[in-house]
């Protein structure tokens, strides 16, 4: 782990609420169960924000999003302005603007139809003409028809954000253990009494798992069967440039977003990698309808590295006695794909001359958590005291703080405030046509 950990002490006797995994969701549920005045305790197996709520692109966006998701972002996007004032650091949160471009007019159709749906929600997205778009981003080479811009997304830094936000759910009251890998759960007469962890037993009535990649590796061994399954993404960040455009945007092969720290963040547009696994097998014919629409939009792989969440030789059965899967690989940092980086470099590089010679100060990449109809679970769980909330299919940062907040009224009682049917568990097995999220 090349970062210390920055939340260490003795596991607390038990809690109000526990919550597995120490990313955006996790962190957000307990800072806000934390000011109800509630013992949130986090367990996270290695560092807050060490997996993907620290590799993503660093986007807060209410654009494309699935319908049922708009009322909940825009939410998010009020409490990321909320969070910012209150954490007491700077996260880089800053509203610029995101943009989608449209190639051709396949891609157009789809903006103005999502568009069309999406505005009486009250979004504040907008078609760009093509000379709004060179308007907008002057000195780009390559020339789009059309676009969906969103005046009100915003962008933060996600290796920054996270982990102020932790420590400002501390400073609320919240106890958060890295470091601390949670095996099993705790039961007693069919309810969740508790989670047994690495460092011992801790009691809890609710608990919420909000484990990103691991999540169906870890509900799978309670007897909670999710088709979740896990993609690799590569991102790079230039060094420090001229400033091109200050916000973000995405066309056919390429996303860019402007860094705080004067570079961009670049990434590969809709391309992913798979691992193929068990559960790749185990769950094909549910990623059917997914692979029918787009099926060149990833890569597979035979063989997962040893210890991945899918990986052939993963455990899948486990119990509190002994090391558990989530004890042999701390953090989850997939190696980054060095051909992709160099492809969007060059295409960066490209589409604005006027920079010269684009540099790479840092690659990673990240494994995304995805559903088959490309929207989490936000649910109770047929357990007991157990919550769900997994599977961000990539747009788990900028949603984060308003999953987080209701997820801490859904196991305290609270006003929820939103329809959750959309994101219900219930969904893969009680009959219902899956119905996939938006295609942008």
């Amino acid at each position: 782990m090349a970062r210390p950990p920055e939340h260490e002490g003795p596991l607390p006797k038990e809690a109000d609420v526990v919550l597995i995994g120490g990313g955006i969701i996790g962190v957000a549920a307990a800072y806000y169960l934390a000011k109800k005045g509630l013992r949130a305790v986090v367990l996270e197996k290695g560092r807050i924000a060490g997996e993907q709520s620290s590799r993503n692109w660093g986007w807060i966006r209410q654009q494309g999003r699935d319908l049922a998701e708009v009322p909940i972002m825009r939410e998010a996007n009020r409490l990321w302005q909320d969070l910012a004032a209150q954490v007491g650091e700077d996260i880089g949160l800053k509203t610029c603007g995101l943009t989608y471009f449209a190639s051709d007019e396949a891609d157009e159709a789809r903006y103005e139809a999502w568009l069309a749906d999406a505005k009486p929600m009250g979004v504040d997205s907008r078609m760009l003409s093509r000379d709004e778009i060179g308007a907008m981003f002057a000195g780009m080479r390559k020339s789009y028809r059309a676009a969906l811009h969103t005046p009100s997304d915003m962008k933060a830094e996600p290796f920054v954000a996270v982990p102020a936000l932790a420590r400002a759910a501390v400073k609320a009251g919240a106890v958060i253990l890295e470091g601390c890998a949670a095996r099993v759960l705790d039961r007693a007469g069919g309810k969740v009494a508790g989670v047994v962890t690495e460092k011992g037993r801790i009691r809890a009535p609710e608990i919420i798992v909000a484990g990103g990649a691991w999540s169906a590796l870890f509900l799978r061994n309670e007897g909670v069967n999710i088709p979740q399954l896990s993609v690799r993404a590569t991102v790079a960040a230039t060094k420090a440039l001229p400033d091109v455009h200050g916000g973000g945007a995405v066309g056919d092969r390429l996303a860019f977003r402007r860094r705080q720290d004067g570079g961009y963040s670049l990434a590969s547009a809709g391309y992913h990698e798979i691992y193929i696994g068990p559960d790749s097998f185990r769950h094909f014919p549910t990623y059917l309808p997914q692979l029918i629409r787009e099926p060149f939009a990833r890569a597979y792989k035979p063989l997962a590295p040893k210890g991945f969440p899918d990986a052939w030789g993963t455990k899948r059965r486990f119990d509190g006695a002994g090391p558990s899967p989530f004890e042999a690989m701390r953090i989850l940092a997939p190696v980054a794909n060095g051909t992709i980086i160099e492809s969007i470099r060059q295409e960066f590089e490209a589409l604005f001359p006027a920079l010269g010679k684009v540099e790479i100060a840092a690659s990673w990449a990240g494994m995304i958590d995805s559903l088959p109809d490309i929207v989490p679970v936000v649910d109770r769980a047929p357990v007991p005291g157990l919550s769900i909330c997994t599977g961000m299919c990539g747009h788990g940062f900028g949603i984060g703080p308003a999953f987080g907040r209701i997820m801490a009224d859904m196991v305290s009682g609270g006003e929820i405030g939103h329809d959750l049917s959309r994101f219900r568990l219930s969904r893969f097995t009680d009959g219902s046509k899956l119905d996939l999220g938006p295609d942008i």
